[in-house]
Parts: structure tokens; sequence; C-alpha cells
């Protein structure tokens, strides 16, 4: 018999860092709802209804990246596969990523140790894949589990974690990798850390570097994931397929690995 892990964390009205990700989620409960249901049914009463209940709904407002989300090649540039394409190409929207990209064996890959802010390398990357004992395949999925992972709901989650760099994003592009997901908060290095470097060096290529990869080559990546830790390095499908977002730069995820 199969075991689902369940690698989404739930969207609430609670605190969170950055405070502008903090959906904002209205409940109207089974009392509560009778001006709605009674403009489809007018003559129901609420005596009419098992225990004088009608319908319980949430009204959200948040954004895209809010939650556990996949970002689209279009969050990153406006273009894509400029490697390929001479001038490069329209990045896609979330609507627009290949269905048989998001039901793939997956590969975790154990970053949990790594200091926060430190950016991955290539070798790093590839080391990591070694240690796992696997050979990338064409359209596996890449799951990187940092620090950040433990850290959900604490005001320092979004400082905490490694980020993973152009380079060793571009190589598990190379192996065919279409979609990567992270416990972080980005699959980039935390905001302020890149910051730092920036000031210290003036290079802006470090910014959102590994983001950025994705103008070289489409790629796709899930962030704010949870529950890594119970993975083993293989042996487990993930399945991700976002909400469809006219497009959209991004879509909530319910993502889950099946062991």
């Amino acid at each position: 018999m199969n075991r689902i892990v369940d690698l989404s964390i739930a969207l609430a009205d609670e605190p969170m860092v950055p405070a502008h990700h903090r959906p904002s989620i209205a409940y109207t409960g089974h009392h509560d709802s009778w001006k709605e249901f009674n403009r489809y049914y007018p003559d129901v009463t609420r005596e009419d209804m098992l225990d004088g209940e009608a319908w319980a709904t949430e009204k959200l407002t948040l954004l895209s990246h809010s939650g556990t989300h996949m970002d689209a090649p279009w969050h990153y540039h406006s273009t894509t596969n400029h490697r390929s394409t001479p001038g490069g190409e329209r990045a896609w929207t979330i609507d627009e990523i290949p269905l048989d990209w998001l039901l793939r064996p997956g590969v975790k890959l154990d970053f949990s140790t790594v200091a926060p802010g430190h950016v991955v390398s290539r070798v790093e990357m590839q080391a990591a894949v070694a240690r796992a004992g696997h050979v990338l395949q064409p359209l596996d999925i890449v799951l990187v589990n940092t620090a950040a992972g433990r850290r959900h709901g604490q005001d320092d989650y979004w400082e905490v974690g490694c980020g993973i760099g152009a380079e060793a994003t571009i190589w598990l592009a190379e192996q065919g990798v279409k979609v990567v997901g992270t416990d972080a908060f980005s699959w980039d290095a935390p905001f302020h850390h890149t910051a730092s470097r920036y000031r210290e060096t003036g290079d802006a290529r470090l910014i959102w570097e590994g983001h950025k990869a994705g103008r070289e080559m489409a790629y796709c990546q899930m962030e704010k994931l949870t529950n890594l830790e119970d993975l083993p390095s293989t042996g487990f499908t993930v399945a991700c397929f976002p909400i469809k977002i006219k497009a959209a730069s991004a879509g909530w995820v319910r993502a889950v690995a099946i062991l």
C-alpha cells in the first residue's frame, strides 16, 4: 500500500514573514450564510434544513506566491530558453506548464546542515546527487531539504536555509530536470544575504541568480515545501499540480510524495 507524505503547508490567516505574504481569509459559517443561501433558494427557511444549517464558505485574498506554490518561468523573466533559441522565447506562465512535468519520480537532496545564506554551487549540487545514490533522469523532480524546513511559522523562517546558485540550477536543467523544489522561502539564498553580497561586490549577477537561470533554460520551482526530512533520497513519486491561473507567474500547489 502506498504511503503519501504531504509536502505542502496550509494557507492560514496568521502572522507571516514577510507580512504581505499573509493570506486574508474571511470565514462564513453554516449559520451565517443564509443571506447568500436564500439568493438561490428564496423559499427555504432555517427550519427546513437539518440543524438549521446552510453552507460554509471562505473568501481568500492572497498572493499567488503565498504558501506552498510553484513558480513558472514567467516569474523569473519575460523570456526563456536563450541557451537554445537565439533571442529567447516568451516565458511560459503557470497555466501553460506541461502536465507531464508534474507527476514524476522524485529525488531528495540533503542540504540541511549547510549554513544559512550559502549559495550551492554546481559541484556541490553534483556531489549531493551522488550522495543520494542517484543518476538524474529527464523530468526527475529534485527537492532540496534545507535548514529552513523546521522553521515554518517562525519569524526567522525566510532568513534560514541555503540558496541554489545559477550554475547549480542550470546543471539540473541540463540533466533534463524541469521541476525543482525547496522547503525554504526561496530557491535563492535569503534576501538579506544576497543584498549584503551585492553591497560588497557590486555584482548584480548575484541577485536572484537561481531564479534568473530560468532565462537561459526553462524550469519551474516549488517554494515553501514541508516534511522533506520525512522522505528517503529516492524511491518516491512527486505529484505537484499547480492551480491553473490564467497568465500568472505562479500557482498554489498541493504537493505530495507517494512512496
